[in-house]
């Protein structure tokens, strides 16, 4: 959680100021129309969301434009709100979320909630400190795509206070080069952004220009710490991390033999492991008889011996390492060390272990269920079934380490449209209800269903015959199919269990002609 200035004078670096446009999706939450602001376009939420309500706070001219509207999500009985953006699947993305209260429900103070990223639950959303400062919020994470698309949610928690609706005023997924923060293991973590500091810069601005990923570095002084600014170029292309050639202009040092100890990020850590990347350049014409050679240590741990920097500049980074409550990070130089220890910029990011998700062939079936629907519940985008507590509106799922479907229940829920052949997939299913809706066409094809137990579509406007393929379920209890429109005859295997099998019911009439 980051907060910022919500004002529009607060974008000239955020936008950046690079000549091409900004790649990746910039969401502008509850907006109608596009707004650009330096390189960025900002485009309405409408094709990535369902459901919510749209809130207008101020004008864009005094606000900057993502935080002048916003959405936010009154459904209650939903298990969570997702936006669902195109991805490349194995692609490398930074999310961004950001949120301004601005008092859109009439209350003092901004609801808590949570937010998820596919199943993984990211953070609590906490903006009231920043609010009551007047300030914006930020939180910033780095995943990779399982799929072809990438969903960030809002959940209610138990910390959200009745009548109170999560919102959001922004969404950025911007894609990542594959070097950028490649150290980590993406199939099993995520990356969740605590501090991005440009060290020696003043100022309140968030980002800066050249950043091609438009990451936010901010301004980081201590006025007992020694600034020193260079003009020296660094090709940054040769940093795995890309971090803009700006971050390099200024920076914190000490004198000849004298340590350089910074108390860095400001907030105490809880204890986690953290992807730490510290940024160094010397500011100095390069020389056969100068050199600055120093360690670094964290927290008294040597992080890295002898470091050699020059005009080229050097990043040194633990992918993995651990931290608790304030850290403070040491540069000793060597003994014969023409000039004392510099450094420029930092990032810390702890490490998330991803939280689990659906089993592929579940997430096909149930994606495919909902788009053969005319209207699903709204909160059926993102994950089926996680984060644990938030599965779609009807669903059950078990807690495999792959979850898994095991019942739907729509009933009454006054669902159209017809139901998808890929419910097949749902091959750990044992009971759906869909009854009471408006549902047309034909019963598809269950045969691989072999856990489904009992079967309830009554009460619709189905069409067809009754496939034959049901009575091979053994282990199917209920099917209920009464108040349809199906034509045809009995297959004999349903007949024959219906009168063979006392444990099997079998309901067809009143309505169909069935025979």
């Amino acid at each position: 959680m980051i907060p910022f200035s919500l004002l529009a004078g607060a974008l000239v670096l955020l936008a950046g100021a690079a000549d091409a446009a900004l790649s990746g999706y910039q969401i502008s939450c509850g907006a109608t129309s596009e707004q650009v602001a330096g390189n960025v376009t900002w485009v309405p939420d409408a094709p990535f969301v369902h459901g919510g309500k749209a809130a207008e706070l101020g004008s864009p001219g005094v606000m900057m434009p993502m935080l002048a509207s916003l959405r936010y999500f009154p459904d209650a009985s939903a298990g969570k709100h997702c936006y669902v953006v195109p991805a490349e699947r194995h692609a490398r993305y930074l999310v961004r979320t950001t949120y301004y209260y601005g008092g859109f429900d009439g209350g003092r103070a901004p609801p808590v909630f949570d937010q998820a990223i596919d199943g993984t639950r990211w953070s609590a959303v906490d903006t009231a400190a920043a609010y009551a400062r007047g300030l914006a919020t930020y939180y910033e994470a780095v995943v990779e795509a399982a799929g072809k698309e990438l969903s960030v949610c809002l959940a209610r928690s138990r910390d959200t206070a009745p009548g109170r609706s999560p919102f959001i005023s922004a969404l950025e997924v911007v894609p990542l080069e594959g070097s950028v923060y490649s150290a980590v293991n993406f199939t099993a973590y995520a990356l969740s952004t605590v501090a991005r500091h440009s060290f020696g810069r003043a100022g309140s601005v968030l980002g800066y220009p050249g950043d091609r990923f438009n990451r936010y570095w901010e301004p980081y002084g201590d006025g007992s710490i020694s600034v020193v600014e260079s003009q020296a170029s660094v090709a940054t292309e040769a940093f795995w991390n890309k971090p803009p050639e700006a971050v390099f202009r200024q920076g914190l040092t000490a004198s000849r033999g004298k340590s350089l100890d910074l108390q860095w990020p400001p907030a105490p850590l809880p204890a986690a492991s953290y992807y730490l990347a510290l940024y160094f350049q010397d500011n100095r014409e390069p020389s056969a008889l100068s050199w600055r050679v120093f360690d670094v240590a964290v927290n008294g741990q040597l992080f890295f011996a002898g470091l050699n920097v020059s005009t080229a500049g050097s990043m040194v980074y633990g992918a993995a390492w651990p931290l608790a409550r304030q850290t403070r990070i040491t540069l000793t130089p060597a003994p014969d060390s023409p000039v004392g220890p510099v450094i420029n910029a930092a990032e810390l990011m702890m490490v998330v272990p991803l939280g689990g998700r659906t089993h592929p062939r579940d997430v096909i079936g149930m994606e495919s269920l909902g788009r053969g629907f005319l209207n699903p519940p709204s909160d059926w985008r993102g994950d089926p079934c996680l984060p644990k507590g938030t599965s779609w509106t009807g669903v059950t799922c078990n807690e495999d380490p792959l979850a898994r479907v095991t019942a739907i229940n729509l009933t009454n829920h006054r669902v159209g449209g017809s139901i998808s052949d890929h419910i097949a997939n749902l091959t750990a299913i044992s009971s759906i209800w869909l009854v009471g809706n408006n549902l047309t066409g034909p019963i598809p094809d269950m045969s691989p269903l072999h856990h489904l137990v009992s079967l309830h579509l009554e009460d619709n406007g189905l069409t067809g015959p009754l496939p034959e393929s049901l009575g091979s379920l053994t282990r199917l209890k209920e099917l209920s199919v009464q108040k349809n429109n199906l034509q045809g005859t009995i297959p004999r295997s349903i007949r024959n269990r219906a009168i063979g099998d006392i444990s099997f019911r079998f309901e067809y009439t009143p309505g169909n002609n069935l025979s």
